[in-house]
């Protein structure tokens, strides 16, 4: 008798967790991707290689060598040696090749999880997109303040003159005789 294991709904940060950042983009991995969707590594790699041409480079990549070192030196795995179980390079998935994942895992678990991690993205894109907001204000207020710095400099060099004024040249009072 088949044991059915029951899918617990992933949570918003533990996908977020799952989330790198690898070539200017963020991706998930192949790996990752398939312990959400409660399928076997193997088994995404392989419906993946038979609908490669939805998959172009801006949805998914392998990771090159020095690209998987750089995200394994981010958990401080001790084992240099160990590829941590992989034995061919994982494969990187952009928002748009998780989007088109979905469509070739067609299973229950695989629409929920993706629904949650699309929304995820489009979350974290909001928030980019606050913080962003956020940096041109402070640009603008820096700008201001540099502008009122001269002008508060004036103002007190100004201030600096009327307590300290420079002396001025004054008639001697009283005779003066020709010589």
């Amino acid at each position: 008798m088949a044991k059915t294991i029951k899918h617990i709904q992933p949570t918003d940060g533990t996908i977020m967790n799952k989330i790198y950042f690898i070539r200017g983009q963020k991706i998930m991995l192949d790996r990752d991707l398939a312990k959400l969707y409660n399928v076997e590594t193997k088994q995404l790699k392989r419906q993946v290689k038979r609908n490669l041409e939805r998959f172009p480079s801006d949805f998914m990549f392998e990771l090159t060598k020095e690209e998987f070192e750089n995200w394994r030196s981010q958990f401080g795995t001790s084992n240099s040696g160990d590829m941590m179980g992989l034995r061919y390079a994982p494969y990187a998935f952009t928002e748009q090749g998780v989007a088109m994942l979905a469509t070739v895992l067609n299973s229950e678990i695989a629409i929920q999880v993706h629904i949650q991690i699309i929304r995820i993205f489009i979350k974290m894109r909001e928030m980019m997109l606050t913080h962003k907001d956020i940096l041109l204000k402070l640009e603008q207020l820096e700008r201001k303040a540099d502008k009122n710095d001269a002008d508060i400099r004036i103002i007190f060099k100004c201030l600096k003159e009327l307590v300290n004024p420079p002396p001025v040249p004054r008639r001697k009072i009283g005779f003066i005789q020709d010589e």
